[in-house]
């Protein structure tokens, strides 16, 4: 058998149907397909069954999730199965991505009902040859991810970090300053840990995934990383593990984000470069829909801030005057949905009792297309997102 790596490089330049079609080479199978996945605390167990499936030529991806699953890890789960043999899945809620008055003590940990999706998933995949299977779940402790000192929030705290400047202190990074030091020093530790062919992220979270491309590209990371759509409710709501924060008032006006974006994209479409003009649309949505808000009595109104809106270039995040139509950009944004003012009686407010301020954050594509090509190559190419 021909070396994987030399296998993937044959695939690529193919398009993203041709290759889809033919990603069973990918996925040399030595045994019959496991029923079930392991649950792994530890990291020497996990690096034994990595080994073992590296030693079988067989190709694993990876999904590093903080839990509280939702359709969204569960299109990067069935995007990995289609392309590997393995699929590794992370529950870790990692702390050193939270500052320090931001809600790691609140985030939703739901590692049974994590799980028993997880074994949904394998009964899905079973009965389909073509696709691989969820074979390992890894929940390991903040003991395991973080040996040595206790780990930090503070933005001048001691520890080990991952940074990657300038793309860290952008747009997420100016609200959150440790945000992506933690993150970036998280998913290093794990694909150390877990050695994977390919990992998973979803487009939500578009600045991440720049970060993570250019943490494997930087230190050569010998992964590829795939960017897989950003999964969405029926009124066009980013899927997110925090919306259940939300609650039903507070859902109810959460799509004001994705409306602003859309309402840019159609300036866009018709037509408009300039910055001014494009953001101007997303502003007057949202200045409408806080207007609309504020008129309504407390018991009644769902209140917010916006963050900021961005246009960037789509090589490097770095702010655009204009679009040059022939190369696109990158257009985000991200909302506060304030807490609660005043709760009627029996109304579901979402966990945490509508007490806490909850972050969405949301992006589009403009002029670009609306998915990545797929690129088989194992060194991680710039985003074209």
């Amino acid at each position: 058998m021909p070396a994987l790596g030399n296998i993937i490089r044959g695939v690529s330049g193919m398009t993203s149907t041709e290759a889809s079609n033919n990603l069973s080479i990918l996925k040399p199978r030595l045994g019959p397909k496991a029923r079930s996945f392991q649950v792994f605390s530890h990291i020497p167990s996990l690096r034994r069954a990595r080994r073992h499936a590296m030693l079988a030529g067989e190709s694993v991806g990876f999904v590093p999730t903080m839990g509280a699953l939702h359709q969204g890890h569960l299109a990067l789960i069935r995007q990995a199965v289609q392309e590997n043999t393995h699929v590794y899945v992370s529950v870790y809620v990692n702390p050193t991505q939270f500052g320090v008055n931001e809600d790691f003590g609140s985030y939703p940990q739901t590692l049974p009902a994590d799980l028993k999706q997880l074994r949904s998933l394998t009964t899905e995949f079973w009965n389909d040859d073509s696709l691989g299977q969820i074979t390992a779940v890894f929940t390991p402790t903040t003991q395991d991810m973080y040996p040595g000192l206790k780990p930090t929030s503070e933005v001048d705290g001691h520890g080990s970090f991952v940074t990657i400047t300038p793309l860290s202190s952008r747009l997420e990074g100016a609200s959150r300053p440790v945000f992506f030091r933690g993150v970036a020093t998280v998913c290093m530790k794990l694909f150390n840990i877990v050695q994977p062919d390919t990992v998973y992220f979803g487009q939500k979270d578009v600045q991440q995934t720049y970060v993570i491309k250019r943490m494997v590209d930087d230190f050569h990371l010998n992964t590829q990383v795939r960017v897989v759509p950003t999964a969405r409710e029926n009124d066009g709501l980013a899927m997110s593990s925090r919306n259940v924060y939300l609650g039903k008032r507070r859902r109810k006006v959460a799509p004001v984000l994705v409306r602003a974006l859309r309402a840019v994209r159609v300036g866009f479409t018709n037509g408009v470069t300039s910055r001014e003009e494009l953001l101007s649309a997303a502003h007057s949505v949202v200045d409408e829909e806080l207007a609309k808000q504020r008129a309504l009595p407390p018991m009644w109104r769902s209140l917010f801030e916006v963050d900021y809106f961005s246009l960037a270039d789509r090589e490097h995040l770095t702010e655009l005057d204009n679009v040059n139509p022939a190369h696109g950009a990158v257009l985000s944004g991200a909302i506060k949905m304030l807490p609660v003012e005043e709760a009627q009686e029996d109304e579901d407010l979402g966990t945490g009792d509508g007490k806490t301020t909850v972050r969405l954050i949301d992006n589009l594509r403009l002029g670009m297309p609306s998915f990545p090509r797929q690129s088989h190559s194992r060194k991680s190419s710039s985003p074209e997102l």
